[in-house]
């Protein structure tokens, strides 16, 4: 992903064999009761014993319900992103809270990402354990203890770098407070709000100058750049989120002309869910020459996955289909357990399984419990989701769903996918388990 003004980018290329030889650990790890909708004769396993059997999901003791993720639509999806950012000249640390999955992360950073990005310490420190090298923490951080491990992460790693947000004054003061005496300053940026009624970051330029300033006055800061969370603008379409993300990159050169970005080897400027990032691509290109290289740093993270739902119907495939097309890589399957009326079934999954804060789940199939054929879950539609129980309606001429059958849920937002599920089943396409992803929330 180098460019010219995209300085050390191969360097995430460089990291990926320790974070690949950490991940590589969680094969040792050993299949118990923790993880839910693995065979029970399975425990005392290792996840590698596990993987190694290449048990299918569907007829060798999995348990409903289980959650799989597409070995295929993963694959495709990683590369589909790598090299969208390359073609664009955008670095690209994707966010890690999405998946909170070292087996993921080594993968991206394989790929050639910079690094990843994480939203709270928690997840910093799950980062390092399992050897990612640049970390974007999209928060500001006033957490004496963590910032304190952070410092003690820095003076250890000379190759370690860390980023993250400020938005005020005060939070600068309490970081600087945090971390005096460190050996090496924390690396942030200026966060710049979506606009009123938006999330967190600076409401206007005066108070974005005023931040920059406390952190010129901060020992054990260096200011490095600005970012922002452009879905989070009000009514969000593509003319109002190309207007905020021109004012970030004005923004950044009004604070470079102030001489704010004095001490940087480089000037990072970054946005990017992953709702706009071709708008981010697009204005991005736009960046004017600045006192130092400039970092454009691209954070989508939901496209690992991708979903059916909410980023389907958002994707910024949607409007440039030529760059490519995401494939959703979720399946939860859940068996009927109740089919007490001619319209209503009830399966054996709910809240804890699915996710439904953003759209219900879709059913997509229905498998025999007798001859194991498939068929689509045509006029099957979900009506509610209770703790334990996803609520079924059939309409008149549906495909018809007998109790044990086994039906197949596309789920939106996989955010609220993956921290439900510590262990997932990676399958191919006939439902072979051919690995499992381990996540950490």
């Amino acid at each position: 992903m180098a460019t010219d003004q995209q300085p050390g980018l191969q360097a995430g290329r460089r990291a990926d064999s320790e974070a690949d030889r950490r991940a590589a650990r969680l094969k040792d790890e050993r299949v118990d009761h923790r993880f839910k909708g693995l065979p029970p004769h399975a425990d005392g396993l290792t996840v590698g014993e596990l993987a190694d059997q290449r048990r299918n999901v569907f007829t060798d003791g999995f348990t409903t319900p289980v959650l799989t993720l597409s070995a295929e639509a993963v694959e495709h999806n990683l590369a589909l992103l790598e090299a969208y950012s390359e073609r664009h000249g955008l670095a690209f640390a994707p966010h890690g809270k999405t998946t909170m999955a070292p087996q993921l992360f080594a993968r991206q950073l394989a790929r050639g990402a910079w690094g990843i990005t994480v939203a709270v310490p928690h997840q910093v420190r799950v980062c390092r354990a399992f050897g990612v090298p640049r970390v974007f923490l999209a928060n500001e951080l006033v957490d004496a203890a963590a910032l304190e491990w952070i410092a003690g992460e820095l003076a250890a790693d000379p190759e370690f770098r860390f980023l993250c947000y400020v938005d005020s004054v005060r939070g600068v003061e309490l970081m600087d407070r945090a971390l005096a005496g460190a050996s090496r300053p924390v690396d942030v940026v200026v966060e710049l709000a979506a606009g009123e009624g938006a999330r967190t970051g600076v409401r206007t330029d005066a108070e974005a100058a005023r931040v920059a300033e406390a952190v010129a006055r901060a020992a054990s800061l260096r200011l490095v750049g600005v970012a922002g969370y452009e879905a989070q603008v009000p009514g969000a379409d593509p003319g109002s989120v190309r207007a905020w993300l021109r004012r970030l990159v004005g923004l950044a050169a009004e604070l470079d002309g102030a001489g704010r970005f004095a001490d940087a080897d480089e000037i990072v400027v970054s946005a990017g869910g992953s709702e706009w990032f071709d708008l981010v691509a697009e204005v991005f290109a736009e960046v004017p020459a600045l006192s130092a290289p400039v970092l454009k740093l691209l954070r989508s993270g939901a496209y690992v996955s991708h979903d059916h739902g909410h980023y389907e119907r958002l994707t910024p495939f949607n409007r440039v289909p030529e760059e490519g097309a995401l494939e959703p890589a979720f399946r939860l399957w859940a068996q009927v357990v109740s089919r007490p009326t001619p319209r209503e079934a009830f399966l054996n999954a709910g809240k804890r399984d699915a996710s439904y804060d953003l759209a219900p789940p879709v059913p997509q199939l229905v498998r025999s419990a007798v001859d194991g054929t498939v068929r689509p879950a045509s006029g099957i539609t979900v009506t509610a989701l209770s703790d334990q129980h996803i609520w079924l309606r059939t309409e008149p001429g549906a495909t018809d769903v007998e109790v044990g059958d086994w039906v197949a849920l596309g789920l939106a937002h996989p955010c609220t996918v993956f921290d439900k599920w510590p262990l997932i089943p990676l399958v191919d396409a006939d439902g072979t388990a051919v690995d499992y992803i381990r996540t950490f929330f």
